[in-house]
């Protein structure tokens, strides 16, 4: 498994397109209904940061007349001051964060919602080419470190600016000449933090990246325990494991080093400071309470240093998310809606293919080669060949989850390229070999919540497929909660939904992908009856493995590499002696002299 599915650190060429400027640009609109209470934060930040700075004022004050005077009533009203100051900054702080933390999560709960709504709109072959977990970290991680960019990074950062210009502005304003001894390290203390980030962010990268192969490595073999034991494999996984450790020990090492060096020189230029005020301040004609205050602000001066590491690797994941959101967001649908759609009403004749070609990678290795055939209304026609013949993708074509790069597909005669897909798609129902079963109870995974089906709908569905009879004896019947990926069923018993799903929605052409083919024969006998009224009476297309399902439906096609090279009955293609005779003779060998049973 790759380490992208975990930490989603390197860019792909088209998310390397859009530039840090562009892609924070485009998180503007998100954040345009919320300019108001942004505001409104700014202001609390700079009012927070105004009242932080002044209590060392007060405390001067106190050193340098309250003590010297002995002026205990001054000196209560001074702790007092500094109180009512501390809790004015917290309260100020609490209402800010409460109100960025709201806004981080409106705006992260839109940015989800849009990333959500534009994958729904993607077709097949976008989901084809990009794994799950690269797309659940789109929506999930990359959101959420946009979301930490705007609740608390970039407050924090604009926080600084204003403590640092503050510090400095009251300094100069108390004592110039001490101020300008001491902002001559500032320059300095800024060359460091440029030289520290330049020499440790990219292996701060490498570490998250090392820190990823080494969770990749442990869940493989975690999973994969009895697999790993049975075939004493212990050996080579350690290996393995010991090997992605000691590349993240190695660079791990290299960044806490340098974290070290810096952190140390930078508490090291601290205490110069510290001395420049002891030594300088009696020569400048600075008091004892205005030496502990220039005291006091120096060490909040450095308050932003000791979070510039944290706030730049903040700052790099949330523009890499936003380029990785948006580089998401900018892909578009190869399957393009009709500017003018065909009205289409259901199916009144036939559905065509008509020589048909197509590759996955639009180049000249077609996967399905002038494949022609139709299915006239209420007829049953089959697909049957071996493994990569192309039987899926005549499916994946009819859906149109894809086009063809010749020929075309028509529905009473319109090409489906001409009627809106969603329009056609739900006329017709699918059940696949891997049963999908979502979270919820079982009315909601047969209806799958379609507002025009009715309770009675789900029943009669339910009844007809005979998946009623284990329904009654669940617990809360329909309303038993369904548990990740049906596992509290059986197989036969989800196959049984997938049909009742089918069936409820009336569809006009049904569609089976191997719908019987991981069930074990004595399970198959008892949902033959339950398939053959499924497909009673309606216009079906079949994709079979075990041939005993498709006995007698009007018409088989036999594929053979992307062509159709037989095509009959099961009974005129078993005279003809060809290849589906032998694929049904491989299926169904003599065994003691007697035909085995097909069905």
């Amino acid at each position: 498994m790759s380490s992208e599915f975990y930490e989603n650190e390197k860019l792909q060429d088209a998310e390397l397109e859009i530039s840090y400027r562009e892609a924070l640009r485009k998180m503007y609109p998100f954040l345009l209904d919320h300019k108001k209470g942004l505001l409104i934060c700014f202001g609390l930040l700079v009012g927070t940061t105004l009242f932080s700075l002044t209590w060392p004022y007060l405390l001067k004050h106190v050193l340098d007349v309250n003590i010297p005077e002995n002026d205990f009533s001054g000196l209560i009203y001074s702790v007092v001051a500094i109180g009512l100051i501390q809790i004015i900054t917290i309260a100020f702080q609490y209402y800010m964060r409460i109100k960025l933390e709201t806004i981080g999560q409106d705006v992260m709960l839109e940015l989800k919602r849009t990333l959500f709504h534009h994958l729904l709109a993607l077709d097949v072959n976008y989901f084809d080419k990009n794994p799950v977990g690269r797309l659940l970290a789109r929506v999930e991680s990359d959101a959420e470190s946009v979301r930490m960019l705007f609740t608390n990074t970039l407050v924090l950062i604009l926080g600084d600016i204003i403590l640092i210009v503050g510090i400095y502005s009251i300094l100069f304003y108390f004592n110039w000449k001490l101020a300008l001894a001491l902002f001559v390290n500032v320059p300095i203390i800024g060359l460091f933090i440029y030289l520290f980030h330049k020499k440790t962010t990219s292996k701060f990268y490498e570490v998250r990246k090392n820190m990823a192969e080494v969770t990749a490595s442990l869940t493989e073999f975690l999973h994969g325990m009895s697999i790993v034991q049975i075939f004493h494999r212990g050996k080579y996984a350690r290996e393995k494991v010991n090997k992605a450790n000691k590349i993240k020990f190695s660079n791990d090492v290299y960044v806490n080093i340098g974290a070290i060096l810096f952190f140390n020189t930078v508490f090291f230029l601290e205490y110069v400071k510290i001395g420049l005020v002891l030594i300088l301040g009696p020569l400048f004609g600075v008091s004892f309470g205005m030496i502990v205050m220039f005291i006091i602000y120096i060490w909040r001066s450095f308050e932003p240093i000791w979070r510039s590491s944290e706030q730049l690797s903040t700052i790099q994941k949330a523009v890499a998310g936003s380029k990785r959101i948006f580089s998401l967001l900018s892909e578009v649908s190869k399957i393009k809606q009709p500017l003018k759609p065909v009205a289409w009403n259901g199916l009144k004749q036939s559905v065509k293919f008509e020589n048909v070609s197509f590759s996955y990678s639009d180049d000249e290795n077609y996967v399905l080669r002038d494949v022609s055939f139709e299915i006239e209304k209420g007829k049953r026609v089959a697909l049957v060949g071996v493994t990569g013949g192309g039987k899926s993708t005549v499916i994946s074509l009819m859906l149109r989850y894809y086009d063809p790069q010749k020929g075309r597909i028509t529905i009473d005669g319109t090409d489906i390229r001409e009627i809106e897909t969603f329009e056609f798609r739900k006329r017709f129902a699918l059940v696949l070999q891997d049963i999908v079963l979502f979270p919820g109870d079982v009315n909601s995974n047969i209806s799958l919540e379609v507002e025009s089906v009715t309770q009675e709908d789900i029943v009669k569905a339910a009844q007809t497929v005979e998946a009623e009879n284990f329904i009654k004896k669940l617990n809360k019947q329909y309303e038993t909660e369904v548990s990740e990926k049906g596992s509290n069923f059986s197989r036969g018993e989800r196959q049984l939904l997938s049909f009742a799903r089918a069936l409820v929605v009336n569809p006009d052409l049904l569609i089976l992908d191997e719908a019987t083919s991981s069930i074990d024969p004595e399970t198959e006998r008892m949902i033959q009856a339950s398939l053959k009224r499924l497909m009673e009476g309606r216009t079906s297309l079949i994709i079979a493995h075990r041939l005993s399902t498709i006995l007698d439906v009007d018409e088989i096609l036999v594929l053979k590499q992307g062509e159709i090279i037989e095509r009959g009955t099961h009974l005129e293609l078993i005279q003809q002696d060809g290849y589906y005779s032998n694929l049904f003779h491989l299926q169904f060998k003599p065994r003691n002299g007697e035909m085995a049973d097909a069905g």
